[in-house]
């Protein structure tokens, strides 16, 4: 019986030396990526919302149409029940001044729920509003924060009452 041999080509071995040194270069890409995402933290993030929101709500209560319209991004959009999409941080700011000079006097804001990546969260909530201490409505509420120079921003803020319609 004849005994082969086996040879490798030099084209052969070049394309296993260029199969070889790509796999290892995907692999460090892979690895890369896992640790870049791996400094997000959506516990964190989620903390940083409640605080935002805790800031919102001051805000609010002292009437700073101003300090509150500046937690929303320049390319903001606010949508309430009965009106088309506001848009923009200036206008936001001019809505805002006109719910509070409505009578509501609070806004009260729990965060049910987070998730997203490090540049985009979407946070579920429920809110209740205020004329004085009485509890004039209760709804839910959506927003999609963007991440700014570092910092949380309302990008789309969208909620709706509880309450059946009139």
């Amino acid at each position: 019986m004849k005994k082969s041999t086996f040879y490798l080509t030099p084209a052969v071995m070049l394309l296993l030396f260029i199969f070889s040194v790509t796999s290892c270069e995907t692999q460090t890409k892979k690895v890369t990526k896992t640790s870049a995402e791996s400094t997000f933290n959506l516990t964190t993030t989620k903390a940083e919302i409640v605080a935002a929101n805790k800031a919102f709500m001051t805000f609010f209560a002292a009437h700073d149409s101003v300090s509150l319209a500046s937690l929303y991004s320049q390319d903001a959009k606010f949508m309430m029940n009965g009106t088309p999409a506001i848009s923009g941080r200036k206008n936001i700011q001019s809505i805002l001044s006109g719910i509070m000079n409505s009578g509501i006097s609070s806004v009260d804001l729990i965060t049910i729920d987070v998730w997203g990546t490090e540049n985009l969260i979407t946070e579920e909530g429920e809110l209740s509003l205020f004329v004085g201490d009485t509890v004039v409505d209760k709804g839910k509420y959506i927003v999609l924060w963007k991440k700014e120079d570092g910092k949380w921003n309302l990008f789309r803020d969208i909620f709706n009452s509880n309450l059946a319609p009139k």
